[in-house]
């Protein structure tokens, strides 16, 4: 299995940082191939705009899902897109590593996602959800966050973090036809004991080696909407 893992954290000694390189770890020595993405290290540019594109269909007003599909058929895509495209079409396992900020992804791994999942190739007209550009790969989230699990229970105070992640695990992921596993979280990571993060790593590195044998979470599938994306029947 070919892996990509996407590592968020502008801290490298971060707990965060240490999910990931358990999860290189384990990935390699059950003989999967790892490419890893480590943004901040990379000072990846997470600001889409023209200046992603030598070539422009439009010099004079920029839609930029228009310019990225130009982009491919035409060679001109910014160079390090092109990079993490490549590497994206490459994976067959999509790992999103990163610290909850404000409910969300950091920015700069909002920035990968808009300029890397190019219009054309990852999604399209009606190629989305299990028609979309990456269906046959799967994904993984792993996250960090200070918060504690009881505060995202069901009668907790902000309810469950898989429901405010709706954004990322069925808007990008699961839109873009990946089959989504059920994400990892490191609870209240900054305020708890070395022995339960050594605990939380343990978990993830167990996690890591059951995936193959997990289903995924259900999305729609278009086979049950009519012409007009409504549900049939």
């Amino acid at each position: 299995m070919k892996v990509l893992i996407i590592h968020a954290h502008p801290e490298p000694n971060s707990f965060c940082a240490a999910l990931k390189s358990a999860a290189e770890e384990e990935f390699r020595n059950d003989g999967h191939e790892v490419r890893v993405s480590d943004l901040y290290a990379m000072r990846f540019n997470p600001v889409a705009s023209s200046a992603d594109f030598s070539d422009r269909v439009n010099p004079d007003y920029c839609v930029y899902a228009l310019e990225q599909r130009h982009a491919v058929n035409t060679g001109t895509l910014s160079e390090d897109v092109q990079v993490e495209l490549d590497k994206l079409l490459w994976c067959d396992l999509l790992v999103l590593n990163f610290p909850i900020f404000w409910f969300s992804t950091p920015a700069i791994l909002k920035g990968w996602i808009d300029r890397v999942l190019v219009s054309g190739v990852v999604y399209g007209g009606k190629r989305f959800y299990d028609r979309g550009g990456l269906r046959g790969k799967r994904a993984l989230v792993s996250v960090t966050l200070g918060g504690q699990e009881h505060m995202f229970g069901s009668r907790g105070i902000h309810g469950p973090l898989q429901e405010m992640l709706k954004h990322l695990l069925q808007g990008t992921l699961a839109y873009t036809g990946l089959q989504v596993h059920t994400p990892f979280i490191g609870w209240h990571v900054p305020y708890i004991s070395s022995d339960d993060r050594l605990a939380i790593l343990r978990a993830w590195r167990d996690r890591i080696r059951s995936l193959n044998g997990e289903s995924t979470l259900p999305y729609p599938s278009l086979d049950d909407f009519d012409d007009n994306l409504v549900l049939s029947g």
